[in-house]
């Protein structure tokens, strides 16, 4: 129950607020003085106080910037008289939400209760959400125990502490943006914004107004002044996501940004500035790009100053299991999943595969699993069809007609026993499907 303290020497008045809170729901606790209201917020959670401004033992406005520095989620409204509303004024100099003026403001003291009791509950989800991105991209989310990947998160922690520009290199869906993100949490840089951008994405003239900005009128469809990221992130971290496919035009531009600071909006003439970290990634060879001509080797050197290679999710097979279980608890609260852990011969089944899409791919064919499973294990036969084609052992344990078996089966699993669906999924006839399931016994 939301509790509320009232701090009035009067009372009368005390008693008469008390009641008419307690009709709202709300519980509510009395004090006379300053003394006792100190005694009930040591002891008691109290999320909003009302209180007098002229008290026998002390003032109240003064007493306002006491209570929020040592309980700063606590929401005070002062009760002032109407030839003090200057109190009520400083009071919220002092940190207080608002003031009531007394005899005058009866019919605001409900809603303004009620405002109070929103701005502490909007407080928390933030607090909560914080947290939860905190968590979410700290390093100890980062699942493995293999040599490589725990060098990569070591050299991370140790470049996070700094203001260095990172350079993360590996083969898409090895964590670049997951390791960027952890960086940016674990830097002094935190508070402020992580934005990310993938530079294969745009077109080079989208790409430059959606990094350096633009005035309006600068060109067709500019109708008004844009902020780019760089001035977005103004304090906190730019993650340049595929930096090789920039051209070399915007690579100037970004040298310039990493040597000063400074930039220049499209169709504007003064210069910007900004203080920002920059962390970029690539799955390409910098190296061999600038022999091509295609990247420049002064930004390279500007962007690399300190490397960190990603490793593909093959070059660490023992973590694989270890992932694999890290998803199935993370998609099981995604989409409501029964499933609680994975046979040993899947696990044995997943680090033998490649993993072209590394992390990522493994993640999707966790959560294609999950949601066609049927009990509470996943096995090498909840494997989707092309998976298990990939290796000798998934044909050793599996027939041809098994195989058929299990695919069809799944295939009437995902159109919910629409057989004439599944026929058109499975490019066969529906009497074909029909006699494929009675001599199967497809149930």
């Amino acid at each position: 129950m939301q509790s509320i303290l009232i701090v009035d020497d009067e009372a009368k008045l005390r008693e008469l607020l008390a009641r008419i809170l307690k009709l709202e729901g709300y519980r509510v606790l009395e004090a006379e003085s300053l003394k006792v209201a100190e005694s009930i917020l040591q002891k008691e959670e109290v999320l909003v106080v009302l209180m007098d401004v002229r008290l026998p033992d002390g003032n109240g406005v003064e007493y306002c910037k006491s209570i929020k520095v040592r309980y700063p989620l606590i929401e005070i409204i002062p009760l002032t008289a109407f030839g003090t509303i200057t109190d009520g004024v400083k009071a919220i100099q002092n940190g207080a939400f608002d003031y009531i003026v007394k005899g005058d403001d009866n019919e605001r003291i409900i809603p303004l209760i009620s405002k109070a009791f929103e701005k502490i509950e909007l407080r928390a989800r933030v607090r909560d959400l914080e947290n939860r991105v905190s968590k979410k991209y700290s390093f100890d989310n980062i699942v493995g125990v293999s040599e490589l990947i725990k060098q990569a998160i070591g050299l991370s922690q140790k470049v996070a502490q700094t203001d260095a520009t990172v350079l993360l290199t590996g083969e898409t869906g090895t964590g670049k943006e997951v390791f960027a993100q952890s960086i940016h949490q674990a830097s002094k840089r935190s508070s402020k914004p992580f934005l990310a951008i993938n530079c294969s994405a745009f077109s080079r003239e989208i790409l430059e107004s959606e990094l350096f900005g633009h005035k309006a009128g600068s060109f067709t469809g500019a109708a008004k002044d844009k902020k780019g990221l760089l001035e977005e992130a103004d304090g906190g971290t730019l993650f340049l996501d595929e930096i090789g496919e920039m051209s070399p035009d915007l690579q100037a531009k970004l040298l310039r940004v990493l040597e000063s600071g400074e930039f220049i909006k499209v169709g504007e003439a003064k210069v910007s500035k900004v203080n920002l970290r920059i962390i970029g990634a690539t799955n390409r060879d910098l190296a061999e790009e600038i022999k091509s001509g295609n990247f420049r080797e002064d930004l390279y050197y500007r962007i690399s100053v300190f490397k960190i290679a990603l490793p593909a999710l093959r070059d660490r097979k023992e973590d694989i299991p270890l992932i694999a279980q890290f998803y199935l608890e993370e998609l099981n609260l995604k989409i409501n999943g029964k499933v609680r852990g994975l046979s040993e011969g899947l696990k044995n089944k997943l680090q033998q595969l490649p993993w072209r899409g590394n992390v990522r791919e493994l993640k999707n064919v966790m959560e294609r699993m999950i949601i066609l499973a049927d009990g509470d294990i996943l096995t090498e036969i909840e494997l989707p069809l092309e998976y298990q084609l990939t290796s000798d052992t998934a044909l050793s344990i599996l027939s041809l007609e098994d195989m058929e078996k299990e695919h069809i089966r799944k295939i009437l699993q995902v159109t919910k026993g629409n057989k004439a669906e599944a026929a058109k999924i499975l490019n066969i006839g529906l009497t074909t499907l029909y006699r494929k399931i009675e001599d199967y016994h497809i149930t």
